[in-house]
Formats: structure tokens, sequence, C-alpha cells
């Protein structure tokens, strides 16, 4: 009698085996995997009240939700043009600073010095050539900066999208190698040319009786007397230069964002805090590579002919200046990068917001 009296269910009985089984979760019949269960439980104290199908529902597009609400998985035609954008109004801001940084590395024991340190550089450069001395060479750094810029997080969003988890967040190791291969194809595509020009046209207005009148003119010039080759002077100090410097940059701005997250992927970051962080990915790359970046200046220089190769030129400059040689510039530098990597990403990250309001991709 009392079994006559129990509630009947209908997930019981016969029902059961014939899959007749209105009123029970759909998801009885098709068991979840694990990590689906837990999805649709987490979502499940908000949306109790909804059928099991549409929690389901729910639990998925809140996690597509959270890959694209954390560190978002930026389409690489943004990255180019945001990073293009960034980089010519970094350039137009920070160009004195890599104009004196370049100047002293230029200035070398071997020779009579000509500059006493930062001060005396600008001052004497502004004395014989106006304010406008201080951004000679600026057209050839203005040219590259833009595609340079875009092949660097254009390049590194290609190659950091698949490496991701579902909540968009990459881990430090990954961040390292995907900065490396950035560097590399920048400084191959863009760097390599750019840099070689810039650190001519710098060279040559020390020089008694400059040659060249202007962008146009000295790469007409440097191609007609050297070939095309004459612009990849100091290939691998450049390559090694840039691969380590956005090794460097992309794994410390990388490690900051993944701990000023936390365990929320979603969290915004102020353009204060990304500018901090950038700084500070700035300076680790400074202190890093100068070495290789001073190597790479000589081998650029209108003095290069002197040196066999990179590893010859590192050898002569440690023979006839010292191993502390190899740090000039350094606090020009720093001051020039640390500002450079902070506008960078912060310029990059809000022209990425915009673009995201107005260029809808997967």
């Amino acid at each position: 009698m009392s079994s006559l009296l129990k509630p009947f269910s209908v997930c019981e009985g016969p029902c059961e085996s014939g899959g007749v089984r209105r009123g029970c979760p759909s998801s009885d019949l098709h068991p979840q995997p694990p990590s689906q269960r837990l999805t649709a439980a987490a979502v499940a104290a908000g949306m109790g009240s909804l059928p099991a199908h549409q929690r389901l529902y729910a639990a998925r597009r809140n996690l597509a939700a959270a890959a694209v609400g954390g560190r978002k998985i930026t389409h690489p035609g943004k990255a180019i043009l945001a990073g293009g954008i960034a980089g010519g109004i970094e350039i137009c801001i920070t160009f004195p600073t890599e104009y004196v940084k370049t100047q002293l590395q230029l200035d070398e024991r071997a020779n009579p010095p000509r500059y006493r340190g930062i001060g005396d550089c600008v001052k004497l450069t502004v004395q014989d050539h106006g304010l406008r001395g201080l951004y000679r060479g600026l057209s050839s750094l203005l040219y590259g900066s833009i595609p340079k810029s875009a092949v660097r997080f254009g390049t590194f969003e290609m190659l950091s999208n698949p490496m991701r988890d579902a909540t968009g967040r990459l881990d430090n190791t990954r961040s390292l190698l995907c900065g490396l291969g950035a560097g590399i194809a920048e400084a191959i595509i863009v760097v390599c040319p750019m840099e070689t020009l810039k650190v001519k046209m710098i060279h040559d207005q020390c020089s008694l009786r400059p040659r060249y009148r202007g962008f146009f003119h000295g790469v007409s010039e440097i191609i007609r007397e050297q070939g095309v080759r004459g612009t990849y002077q100091g290939l691998t100090a450049t390559v090694l230069k840039q691969g380590t410097n956005q090794a460097i940059r992309f794994y410390v701005m990388n490690a900051l964002r993944n701990w000023y997250k936390g365990d929320d992927p979603r969290k915004e970051m102020h353009p204060i805090v990304t500018a901090m962080f950038g700084a500070t990915a700035g300076a680790a790359s400074v202190f890093g590579n100068t070495p290789l970046d001073v190597v790479k200046t000589r081998m650029q220089g209108l003095e290069a002919h002197r040196y066999k190769n990179t590893v010859d030129c590192a050898f002569q400059i440690l023979k006839h200046e010292g191993p502390q040689a190899f740090y000039k510039g350094t606090v020009p530098r720093l001051g020039r990068v640390c500002l450079d990597v902070a506008i960078v990403f912060v310029i990059y990250e809000e022209v990425v917001k915009l673009l995201n309001n107005v260029w809808k991709t997967q």
C-alpha cells in the first residue's frame, strides 16, 4: 500500500530504459564530461531556475566570454594596425634621446672623445645644428617605426593566440618564445635597414663635410655605393639585439600582467598601470642587451669596414676600450626605452580597445 502512495516519477520504471524522460534533465541522457559538469555547476547558482540545456549553453557562453574578457585574443590585423599607430606616435616623442644615445656610442675612446657626457652632447648639437639637429635621422626611424611596431605586435599575436588557454591567458615561458619570434621578424624585415640608415646619417652629421642632404638622398647614395647589402650591415647583431629585446619585454610585461590580474582574467588594467609595467619591461631589456646594442651600432656606422664581423667588433671594443664600453649610452637609452615601451604598450592597448568597438572579429 505504501508503494502506491509513493510519489510517481517519470524518471523511474520503464520510461528510463525507453529513453522517454520528460521532466528529467537532458544531461542524464547524455552524461557530460567532468569539465562541462563543473562549468554548469558554476553558473547553476545564478541560473538554477533555467532548464538544464539553457544552463549548459550559458556556461559555454560564459567560458567564451572569459577568453575575451581577460587578456583579449587580438586579431592579427588589429595588432598590425594598432602597433603601427603606436610606433609612429612614440618615435616622435622620444627621438632626441635616441640621437644622444647613438652619438655617445659612436664616440670611441680610441679617438679623442668629442663629448663629455649627455648634457655636453645636447649642448654641442644645438650649438652646431640648432634644435633640429636633435632630430637628425628622425625620418629614417619614423618611416621604419610604423612598420616595425606593426610587424612586432602582429607577429606576437599570430604566435601567441594558438598558445593561450581557454581564458586567453598566456604563460610566461610561451610569452618569452613569442617575443623572441616577434623580435627576429621585425629585425629582418624592418629594423636592420632602418637602423643602418639612421646610424649612417647621424654619423655623417659628425663629419667635417656631411654628404647626405636628407633621408632619400642618403638612401640613394648608400645603395648606389654599397648596394642593398649596405642597408643590412650588422644583421646578426640586430637579430640578436631585437630578439632578446622583445623576448625580455614581452616576458616581463606578460608576467606582470598575469600577476596583476591573478585569478580574474577579466580584470581591466588602467593605462597608468600598463605604462608602469611597460617602463619596467623596457628597463629590463636595456640592462639585458645594451652590449649587443653597442656592437650593432658600431657595425652599422661609417667605420664598420674596420670590423670583420660581429664577433670581431665585440673583441676590438673589449680590447681597445674595455668592458665598460659595452654600456656606453646606457643612461640615455634607459630613459628613451622606458618611455618608449610604456608609450607603445599604452597606445597599443587603447587602440585595440577602440578597434574592438568598430571592427568586429571572431
